[in-house]
């Protein structure tokens, strides 16, 4: 019984693993199906927005950190896709890749010179510090925060791309930008919102896990592998597919970890060659096509 109830929570901490992930790979899909590019500087601005937290917390607090840090970087991601992405949606999509990688390492080496190679610590507020004990079950109170926020995102996003005129609009850009053209509305402003949107939910992660992960130059390096590694299990222009994949990551990875700590990091890869195997577009993948 008692194996059983630290196995339920370990999956509730998967599914906030997964929130994480979710925050990141849902933005990088977002801009993949809508414009073609495969971003490889997403895991940066993940990285800024948590380097951003830490700034804005020592004068403003944890609060305003959270707020005001993926606004800051939705500006910053608004500048980029002015001067830099959208001079690839139409090209070659390896210029993309090239170019977006070198801007990953133009920014790691930015951070490194500016806050140094260290690791930073960061600080959560004393009154979300502790554990909600929930029946049988204990809980981190700042975990079960992470998830709640995570839940009003998602719905946020969900809203905004199915209940909106916005929406419909990138619906529709995902999978037939030629009738998009066709009734005479530009993609591009929908574009540059999408690439606010995206890299500000990078950032809301980078802000809200600082707390609880390390916060170092390298850190978006690391996250842009799982990040794909989620959207190729979800599918591509798929929303609940990356929901779903995130989640699920999550949560096999939580659970692996408790029972083989060695194997964490390969199980998310051994899933990924199983949903591909089965289905390779992936769980909920869609047809797409190019943006014009």
């Amino acid at each position: 019984m008692q194996q059983l109830l630290f196995l339920l929570e370990q999956v509730v901490n998967g599914l906030v693993l997964g929130g994480y992930y979710l925050l990141i790979a849902l933005g990088l899909s977002l801009i993949f199906s809508v414009g073609g590019v495969v971003n490889l500087a997403h895991g940066a601005f993940y990285a800024l927005g948590a380097y951003a937290s830490l700034e804005i917390a020592r004068r403003l607090g944890f609060g305003a950190a959270v707020v005001l840090s993926p606004i800051a970087v939705a500006l910053l991601g608004m500048l980029f896709e002015r001067f830099i992405l959208r001079r690839f949606y139409t090209a070659d999509p390896i210029l993309g890749l090239l170019v977006t990688f070198g801007i990953a390492l133009v920014a790691e080496q930015a951070i490194r010179m500016i806050w140094g190679a260290a690791p930073l610590p960061a600080s959560m507020p004393q009154a979300l510090k502790g554990s909600v004990v929930l029946g049988d079950f204990l809980f981190s109170r700042y975990r079960l925060l992470l998830l709640a926020i995570v839940a009003l995102v998602l719905t946020g996003i969900w809203l905004l791309l199915n209940k909106t005129s916005f929406g419909r609009v990138v619906r529709a850009g995902i999978q037939r930008p030629d009738m998009v053209a066709a009734l005479g509305i530009r993609l591009q402003p929908y574009m540059t919102a999408i690439v606010m949107l995206g890299v500000g939910m990078a950032a809301l992660a980078g802000a809200l896990f600082a707390p609880i992960a390390l916060v170092h130059p390298a850190m978006g390096a690391e996250i842009i592998t799982v990040a794909f590694v989620v959207v190729v299990i979800g599918g591509i222009g798929s929303f609940w597919g990356v929901v779903l994949a995130a989640l699920l990551v999550g949560v096999v990875r939580g659970i692996t970890i408790h029972f083989v700590p060695a194997a964490g990091e390969a199980s998310m890869y051994v899933l990924m060659f199983l949903v591909l195997l089965l289905r390779p577009r992936g769980l909920l993948g869609e047809r797409i096509e190019k943006f014009e």
